[in-house]
This record gives structure tokens, C-alpha cells and sequence, in this order.
């Protein structure tokens, strides 16, 4: 049985043609004016601090704006896959949310208590020591609890996902190559999470969702040092069909990829048209 039923599938790819279209229309117009001469090219001001005169000297114009369209994709990327989750997520459980909300008075200690968490981790980290376990993080803070310094907290949250079993599920859905400030803010983030339902594991599960490994199929091929070290890795991390398993079953992902080739097929040669020569 499929994991992405025909109407989810033609939900997604109307989804992303939009995508891809909007990004098509806002790159096509861009004039790139290959230089005359070296003096021409170097009397121009960029604000943005856009220059690149080697580059430009060397490549054709038409090859920079495909080059700016593939980066300007890539960065959106994200918000795409978000989507395409909570499409998919929508026909497996009970409730889903995008950019959710999760909004609570909770105590100022305990709310202060996960970035000390987020310290002491960094910390055992750099010092080679053993780190604390995620479930022992969140207790910790849940225990840091009062009841005369509440204050109404928000922290937002990219998926929420209610499953049919009454477990709750929270992703922070991030890139898998993320820097060691980005994987510290994410682990305080789900401690925060955590405080805010006033829940641990089992009932509530937040993690750091990869939506895909750029090193291979399994989580032991992953290689990111980064990631590896500065997130609770196997407890808080969920990385490529580990993700997609929990939004839509056991094919989802690779459901997903096809309707994103099936797109790529699609849109290809109007990409190509847009960018390179202009129609």
C-alpha cells in the first residue's frame, strides 16, 4: 500500500510546480551583464557585495543566473519539505501543524534551566566527558520547576504532529550540515518544548528532523562532526526515512523523491528556457 495516497500526491506536486514557478519568475528577470572590459567591471558598486569579477570574466551570464536560481533554491528548499511533511502527515494522524506555536506559562527557573542544560552540554563536550542523556536533560529541567515565578513563554516549532496513539511529536527540521551554534539552539529548543507541554518521553517526542543524509541511506554513514557531537545524536536526532517513517510509514520517502523527479522531469526544460535563454 502506498504511503502517499493520489490525492496527497497531486496536493504535493501542485505544490511544488507553484514552487519551483515562483523561484523561476523572481531569477528569470535578472539582468547579468557579462563585462566589456576588465576597467568596466571593476567600476561597479555592488550593496549587497554581489561582485565576483573573476568569475564573471570567466562564465556566461546565462550560467551565473542557473547558479543563483540552484542557490536561491537550495536555501528555500527547506520550507518546501516542510510542507510536503505536513501534507503527508495530514493523512496519518490525528492533528498537524506547520510553524506551531506552543505557548504555556511555565516557570522562569525551569525555562532558565534548559539553556544551563545547553551549557553543560557544550561542555562535557569539549572536555571529552560523558554527556548527559536527553531524557536526563528534560527531567532536569522539568524538576527546575516553581510555581512563584510563572510567565506566559512561546516557542515555535517547524512540525507538530498529534498521532493517533495520543503521542505528541515536535521537528525542528533543520540541514544536516548545521554548525555547532545551530545544533546548541536546537537541543535547548527541545528541552524548551518539553517544558512548555510539561511532558517527557514517551508522550512527547521533539527532535532534530534531517529530512535527508547528503552521506548515504543509514544514520551510520552520517559524518558531520558537528551534529555527531553537539546534539544528544542518537536520542534527539532523526535523519532522512527515520523522519519521513514517522510523518507517513515506511515508503514515504522514497514516494517523496519520485514526485520531486516526477516534478524535476516536469519543469526541466521551462527551467532551462526561463534561465538560460530567457523565454
Amino acid at each position: 500500500m502506498a504511503a502517499i495516497n493520489s490525492k496527497t500526491r497531486t496536493e504535493i506536486k501542485g505544490y511544488l510546480e507553484g514552487f519551483i514557478q515562483g523561484l523561476l519568475d523572481e531569477y528569470k528577470g535578472r539582468q547579468i551583464i557579462k563585462p566589456d572590459n576588465a576597467a568596466e567591471y571593476l567600476s561597479r558598486f555592488s550593496s549587497n557585495g554581489e561582485l565576483k569579477p573573476f568569475q564573471a570574466a570567466l562564465i556566461p551570464p546565462e550560467l551565473i543566473r542557473i547558479n543563483q536560481f540552484e542557490r536561491g533554491l537550495t536555501t528555500r528548499l527547506g520550507n518546501s519539505l516542510e510542507e510536503c511533511a505536513r501534507l503527508i502527515a495530514l493523512e496519518n494522524h490525528q492533528e498537524v501543524r506547520r510553524g506551531y506555536d506552543i505557548k504555556a506559562e511555565v516557570s522562569l527557573a525551569a525555562f532558565a534551566e534548559a539553556e544551563r542544560q545547553k551549557e553543560n552540554y557544550e561542555s562535557a563536550t569539549n572536555r571529552g566527558q560523558a554527556k548527559p542523556s536527553l531524557e536526563a536533560m528534560i527531567s532536569a529541567v522539568l524538576l527546575a520547576r516553581r510555581s512563584d515565578d510563572l510567565q506566559i513563554k512561546s516557542v515555535r516549532a517547524d512540525i507538530y504532529i498529534l498521532a493517533k496513539n495520543g503521542t505528541e511529536f515536535i521537528f525542528e527540521i533543520k540541514s544536516p550540515k548545521p554548525n555547532k551554534g545551530q545544533c546548541l539552539e536546537v537541543t535547548q529548543r527541545l528541552l524548551r518544548f518539553h517544558l512548555l507541554r510539561g511532558k517527557n518521553r514517551p508522550q512527547l517526542q521533539a527532535y532534530y528532523a534531517m529530512p535527508y543524509n547528503p552521506y548515504g541511506s543509514t544514520k551510520a554513514d552520517y559524518k558531520w562532526s558537528q551534529a555527531i557531537n553537539y546534539t544528544p545524536w542518537n536520542e534527539a536526532v532523526l535523519i532522512g526515512g527515520e523522519f519521513w517513517n514517522i510523518v507517513g510509514g515506511a515508503t514515504a520517502y522514497e514516494e517523496l523523491l519520485e514526485i520531486y523527479l516526477e516534478v524535476g522531469r516536469d519543469k526541466g526544460k521551462c527551467m532551462l528556457d526561463a534561465l538560460a535563454f530567457g523565454f
